[in-house]
């Protein structure tokens, strides 16, 4: 069998899959390059370099698997790959200490000054008095999501004995308390913590997380880290924060756009900058090539991979039925997890009608990647949401029933938080997902989107109003579902739009008398 290695690639890699097959390393490929010479490869294995677009697989007449040695897959169609039966596998935990490390190793600099000092020596000048520092011992940390890496900057943090606050709206009290770790909003980090750091993925929840009213909150002794992805952080407010002395410092590797000539921040003296090096170390490239050849070898030899991103082999008479349950079921997750919005500590799916004699643990799988994406955004994938849910102490329940009502087969999933839960079914209807209740009320939606989800009293002049406010934003209402209840009852209403809302919208709407919420849900 024959890899190809489009991109630099540690030699550790290549020589481990040079073990197996015969590879050709041919880097700096352009897109009309690549698909004349994919046509005879079983494997392809990139980083960032490589654009595997949908010619590209399309030219793919005996590719079985993509490898990038990394995180992000941006750079694959991994939809074309997906209905073509190919593979798409990442490396999402080799670089997690070198980025975990790096972010401590941006704290410390940017404590003691250690970039500017070093300039200035370099530039025969002794200004000793210019570079005065503050330890980290006794002080406090900020932490913004507790995922892998965020987990280990905590763990080291400690080691230097900071205490940890926390944000993280997908750990429990009880994992916080396992790490040790204080669980808290936002906005109180950003009032009390004298470091902040953040590690979420970039989502429509996080980015500009912290903005212009989270930098006013701070201690003017107050820095701030990014190790991340650029966007989570306002790279304006940022600038302004430091530039007028609202906060001390910030140490930042990655921005919204890259390289970042243009950023507001370069020219400031109390903020330092590293090239995107979070994963650059020898150690992290050797993990992550060694980490992606292990799983070419396993899928080309006919075993199965750890940390797919697209959907694992499944037979195709199977998949054939299954398919657009693993859809809906992907896409009944978002919804629910969107609905939430908050650390749900157990996840119920249900099955019922014809669905519950067939095999849905890839089901099953799919609904946990939809429930998750929502926190880890594209960390998760169909083979590691199992084990992450593990992780994070969540209960994975599930339940089959022959009956399913008005539909031949209903997934209904469940989130628990405490007493609080959030309920959404869905069927197939034909080979189109649709969503038939949300919490017990009927509904007949097409998930697709933007849709609006709220809940409000069943009265005159209620609805209307909703409705003036998105127009008067010039927001329009592709569809529309309102539950039947008695006059005075609590119902639901959810409204499909073309276009995303924001929070002063959204603002607007619940502060409509009789509106009790309103959430925006994006598909």
């Amino acid at each position: 069998m024959k890899v190809l290695v489009s991109d630099s690639l540690s030699e550790e890699g290549v020589s481990k899959l040079s073990e197996h097959f015969d590879v050709d390393v041919s880097t700096g490929l352009s897109e009309d390059e690549l698909v004349d010479k994919i046509g005879s490869f079983d494997a392809l294995v990139i980083r960032s370099g490589t654009q595997v677009t949908k010619r590209v697989i399309d030219a793919a007449d005996n590719l079985k698997i993509v490898g990038r040695a990394g995180v992000g897959v941006d750079n694959i169609d991994v939809d074309a790959a997906t209905e073509k039966g190919i593979i798409v596998v990442n490396a999402p935990e080799g670089n997690m200490l070198s980025a975990a490390e790096h972010t401590i190793a941006m704290m410390m600099s940017m404590a003691r000054n250690i970039p500017q000092a070093n300039a200035s020596l370099k530039a025969k000048k002794w200004e000793r008095k210019n570079f005065m520092g503050v330890e980290v011992n006794g002080k406090t940390l900020g932490v913004i999501g507790l995922g892998r890496i965020g987990a280990e900057v905590a763990k080291r943090a400690q080691g230097l004995e900071m205490s940890i606050l926390a944000y993280d709206p997908f750990v429990t009290e009880d994992r916080a308390k396992d790490m040790g770790v204080e669980l808290t909003t936002v906005d109180d980090i950003a009032q009390r913590a004298d470091f902040i750091t953040v590690h979420t993925p970039l989502i429509k929840e996080t980015r500009n997380i912290l903005d212009k009213a989270q930098f006013d909150m701070m201690k003017s002794s107050a820095r701030v880290i990014n190790c991340a992805r650029g966007g989570i952080i306002n790279e304006e407010a940022l600038a302004d924060a430091a530039r007028d002395g609202n906060i001390a410092g910030a140490a930042i590797d990655v921005f919204t756009s890259e390289p970042p000539f243009d950023c507001p921040f370069l020219g400031l003296d109390n903020v330092i900058v590293t090239p995107h090096l979070g994963a650059s170390t020898e150690e992290a490239q050797v993990n992550v090539a060694v980490s992606v050849a292990e799983e070419i070898i396993s899928v080309l030899n006919g075993g199965s991979a750890r940390n797919t991103i697209n959907i694992p082999a499944v037979k195709p008479e199977v998949m054939a039925t299954l398919a657009p349950y693993i859809g809906l079921a992907e896409t009944l997750g978002s919804v629910a997890s969107q609905l939430l919005d908050a650390n749900y500590n157990k996840i119920e799916i249900s099955y019922n009608g014809e669905i519950a004699d067939k095999d849905t643990r890839a089901v099953t799988v799919a609904a946990l990647k939809g429930i998750l994406e929502d926190a880890v955004g594209s960390a998760v994938n169909y083979v590691n949401a199992p084990s992450l849910a593990k992780s994070r102490n969540v209960e994975v329940v599930e339940s089959k029933s022959e009956t399913s009502g008005d539909h031949a087969s209903t997934i209904r999933i469940t989130l628990f938080q405490g007493t609080n839960t959030k309920s959404v079914s869905g069927a197939v209807v034909g080979r189109e997902p649709k969503i038939v209740m949300i919490d017990g009320q009927y509904v007949d939606l097409v998930p697709h989107g933007f849709m609006i989800v709220s809940n409000h009293i069943n009265r005159p002049n209620v609805i209307g109003p909703c409705c003036i406010v998105l127009g008067e934003n010039e927001i329009n209402i592709s569809g529309m579902q309102v539950g039947r209840v008695e006059v005075g009852g609590k119902t639901i209403m959810a409204l499909n739009v073309d276009n995303e809302v924001s929070e002063t919208i959204l603002d607007e709407i619940r502060a409509i008398d009789g509106i009790l919420d309103a959430k925006l849900v994006t598909l």
